[in-house]
């Protein structure tokens, strides 16, 4: 497709999604390591490797540029998800075992990409507050899914509830991942996922 309708109006040329693509992911990864209020347009701009001009023409302001961020996360957290259905027990420790991986491979450092943000934004910014609803909300579905999956093949008894399991297991790992951060340690999102796990075996069929 030669061309596109950026939520912010103009069209795009493959070019251009390009360099809108590798501003966002510039600012993504800043705002990831330092946080949006230590992130400047200026950091952006020297790690995306674009101009002051270039950037603007994509993005009215800092504000947003965060909401693309947040589009951005979001949409990864679900691309990683997506590799793990959590349709099966084994399914389930996979991702557990993949998380674990996953934040002694960055010393747990940054906590989730979306909940990074959530704690951020959440309490001051509306616009963004929804946005972050809106992803979290996306992410409980696809486990939703998977658990109702388990559900339809007899796996899971029929007086387990999917939506409140798939709220458990995201709150299990949302608060693990906070505390894996705080203490440096990876022991913290272990036991809340090993706990959430179990809470969703005490269904099995």
């Amino acid at each position: 497709m030669a061309s596109e309708i950026d939520a912010c109006g103009p069209r795009l040329t493959e070019r251009g999604r390009a360099t809108r693509a590798r501003i966002i992911q510039a600012a993504a990864d800043l705002m990831f390591s330092q946080g949006v209020a230590g992130t400047s347009i200026p950091d952006v701009l020297a790690a995306a490797g674009v101009s002051a001009s270039q950037l603007y023409h994509y993005f009215e302001d800092k504000h947003a540029l965060v909401r693309a961020v947040i589009a951005h996360q979001s949409d990864l957290a679900l691309d990683i998800q997506a590799q793990f259905p959590l349709d099966s027990i084994a399914a389930l420790e996979a991702w557990r075992d993949a998380i674990l991986a996953l934040q002694t491979a960055r010393k747990c450092k940054g906590g989730c990409v979306i909940g990074s943000l959530a704690s951020e934004l959440a309490d001051s910014d509306p616009e963004a507050r929804a946005d972050l609803a809106a992803g979290m909300a996306r992410w409980e579905r696809a486990i939703h899914e998977g658990l109702t999956a388990m559900q339809q093949r007899g796996e899971l008894r029929a007086d387990a509830n999917p939506a409140q399991l798939a709220l458990f297991v995201l709150a299990a790992l949302q608060g693990g991942l906070l505390l894996t951060q705080v203490h440096e340690d990876p022991t913290p999102v272990r036991v809340a996922l090993d706990g959430a796990i179990a809470h969703v075996t005490s269904f099995a069929a």
